[in-house]
């Protein structure tokens, strides 16, 4: 979901998929790796079902200029967010991880392009602290969040999934492994349909099936 400008008109892309579904929206070239995250978007998506309320996710970064910025208060609530501020008033960065409730098309329809010329996720989830105080979640120390939007950003990531990948012998987001681990797909056919086939990847899959 996401708006673009088109002949001066505002258009939302992917309103008629959502239609009477909640949201959620992860920015493409956002990583989330850490012990009990799922556990974490699993409360995330029960608030937004049963509170209609957003969530929004912050991290502390060392360059809060490059991002989003939440400022909290005493009591950890959100009390302003500024896009990308030359002086930033907290390191909290809101991530590119966010859950909506269906009204967030509403919403979205209300932005209007920001000093900088363009339609920011900010300006929605400014909406939300406006109207209803937003859930939020701070990932702790323990989490990383990988926003490889530049060069070097995506060089860092490779290197980092390398690293957790070699030092544990695991594989970070293997798609086969979760649907096994969900009984989405069935542990003997994976094992059975990679045992011939050649790759790390495919190996890896044969292994974690044999077991």
């Amino acid at each position: 979901m996401y708006y673009t400008n088109l002949k001066n008109k505002k258009v939302l892309i992917g309103e008629e998929c959502m239609r009477n579904e909640d949201v959620c929206l992860v920015v493409e070239y956002n990583i989330f790796y850490g012990a009990g995250l799922q556990k974490i978007l699993k409360q995330a998506v029960e608030t937004v079902q049963n509170e209609k309320k957003a969530v929004i996710f912050e991290n502390y970064v060392n360059d809060p200029e490059r991002y989003g910025v939440a400022e909290f208060d005493q009591e950890q609530h959100v009390i302003s967010l500024e896009e990308k501020p030359q002086n930033p008033k907290s390191n909290y960065a809101v991530v590119g991880l966010y859950f909506y409730p269906n009204s967030v098309i509403d919403m979205t329809k209300q932005v209007k392009p920001s000093n900088r010329g363009e339609l920011e996720i900010t300006s929605v989830n400014q909406i939300y602290l406006d109207k209803e105080n937003p859930k939020t979640q701070i990932f702790s120390r323990g989490f990383a969040w990988l926003a490889t939007g530049t060069h070097e950003a995506l060089t860092e990531a490779t290197e980092f999934v390398k690293a957790v990948e070699k030092r544990t012998g695991l594989k970070i987001a293997s798609l086969e492994e979760i649907a096994i681990n969900y009984n989405w797909i069935d542990k003997d056919e994976v094992h059975n349909a990679t045992k011939d086939l050649k790759g790390e990847y495919f190996e890896y899959l044969y292994k974690i099936t044999s077991k």
